[in-house]
């Protein structure tokens, strides 16, 4: 198995680079591949700041990513669950802080939009400290 950086899942999923995107799909294709939840993060951020996809494009090319069956995630169900709260609105990088601390008594913020948020779509106690 191999891990990869953040620049060939955009490469890969944008085929914006020619020679960098062939590359890239040749890896998906041809290898087992781990992604970290940090390259996860970073993706999301690099496709709606440099690229301008919406949320919906983000989460339809990320589901799309980790159906395939030779990727690997460190924990696919919280990821399924960051995407399914991004889809109703959830900061992608508040869903993912959210799901990974899911175990937690709560989850403490002065982020008011994400407790917010929180309160219509997760059972997670959210609140300001």
């Amino acid at each position: 198995m191999i891990a990869v950086d953040t620049n060939v899942v955009v490469r890969f999923l944008t085929q914006d680079d020619e020679h960098q995107a062939k590359k890239a799909t040749t890896l998906f294709k041809r290898q087992q591949i781990y992604i970290p939840d940090t390259i996860i993060l970073e993706t999301e951020w690099v496709l709606r700041y440099a690229y301008h996809f919406t949320a919906t494009e983000i989460c339809r090319a990320l589901v799309k990513l980790f159906g395939l069956p030779n990727v690997n995630l460190s924990n696919p169900i919280w990821i399924a669950q960051a995407i399914t709260w991004h889809e109703q609105g959830m900061d992608f990088a508040d869903a993912l802080h959210l799901v990974q601390s899911q175990s937690c008594e709560q989850f403490l913020t002065f982020d008011l939009k994400l407790i917010n948020k929180a309160k219509k779509l997760s059972e997670s106690v959210v609140k300001a400290p």
